[in-house]
């Protein structure tokens, strides 16, 4: 499953120009700086470490799936801005102390996988193992970092492969994967993708489809020339009374079945997880 999920995002990457290459690497580069700073952060300070593991041990099962579920779809961010500007999640803004607590908990488990009798030791102890074994880790690929791209890409690759495979596991996989299996099983659009919708005019929308009749599936009724409605990203068009309470229960174009971002976890990863696959499939045919 790693593997192949690391072959799925090589794959995609290698869709992108020299140019976006680089600003993607910069972006990864950004976002991984600020995750080591929060990781340092939390290590150096007795206080704010001791805040952050009592959260952390504070989460039940199913909400540190969550975190980390919200954790992998800010890594999916960069993966996709170049893509398409609707391909942006808006889903994946984290407060400090889970971010703290996420950085924290993958940490953990990379030393536990690399060391398991390592954290045998006290929790009162762990914050000075886990400093000392921080600092290994930056200084070992300090140079990777700077040297060239794979240096940078690699680790970002690793920890979102990781990622995604826990939420897999932990049931995020079993709770998207209801909305293909049951019948009638829906999901809203996010307020903030509804919100960002264009209003046009009729009239040019006529206009352009060599005065064709525009009709809104969703009442079947034409659409009044001059009259504001609803431009989807797809460029489908609706009355604003139609397509808003469509959109208060589904993410989806009434016409194309097009994907507006939602504000459910799992289903936004499954969302643009579908993106990156497809944009590698188009590369490979």
């Amino acid at each position: 499953m790693e593997e192949e999920n690391t072959t799925i995002i090589m794959t995609s990457l290698s869709t992108l120009s020299p140019s976006h290459l680089t600003n993607i690497t910069h972006s990864i580069l950004s976002l991984s700086h600020h995750h080591r700073r929060r990781l340092a952060a939390v290590l150096s300070s007795p206080t704010l470490f001791s805040i952050t593991l009592r959260h952390l041990l504070s989460l039940s099962l199913p909400q540190k799936t969550h975190l980390i579920a919200t954790h992998l779809l800010s890594l999916l961010q960069p993966l996709l801005i170049h893509r398409n500007h609707h391909s942006l999640s808006y889903a994946a803004s984290m407060k400090l102390r889970d971010l703290d607590a996420v950085v924290l908990l993958l940490f953990l488990c990379e030393t536990h996988q690399l060391d398991p009798d390592v954290l045998e030791a006290s929790p009162d102890n762990w914050r000075e193992i886990l400093g000392d074994s921080c600092s290994d880790t930056m200084l070992s690929n300090l140079s990777g970092l700077w040297t060239c791209d794979a240096g940078i890409l690699m680790p970002y690759i690793e920890t979102l492969v990781r990622c995604k495979r826990f939420v897999d596991i932990m049931g995020g996989y079993n709770h998207i994967r209801r909305r293909g299996e049951k019948e009638g099983y829906e999901i809203p659009a996010a307020r903030a993708a509804v919100v960002a919708l264009r209003a046009v005019e009729v009239l040019n929308a006529a206009a352009s489809n060599a005065g064709e009749v525009v009709e809104c599936v969703i009442c079947k009724e034409e659409m009044s020339q001059g009259r504001d409605v609803c431009e989807m990203p797809c460029q489908h068009l609706f009355h604003w009374k139609c397509i808003l309470p469509w959109l208060s229960k589904k993410n989806t174009c009434p016409s194309c079945r097009f994907q507006l971002p939602t504000d459910d976890v799992f289903s936004e990863i499954q969302r643009l997880w579908e993106i990156v696959v497809k944009s590698g499939e188009l590369h490979v045919a």
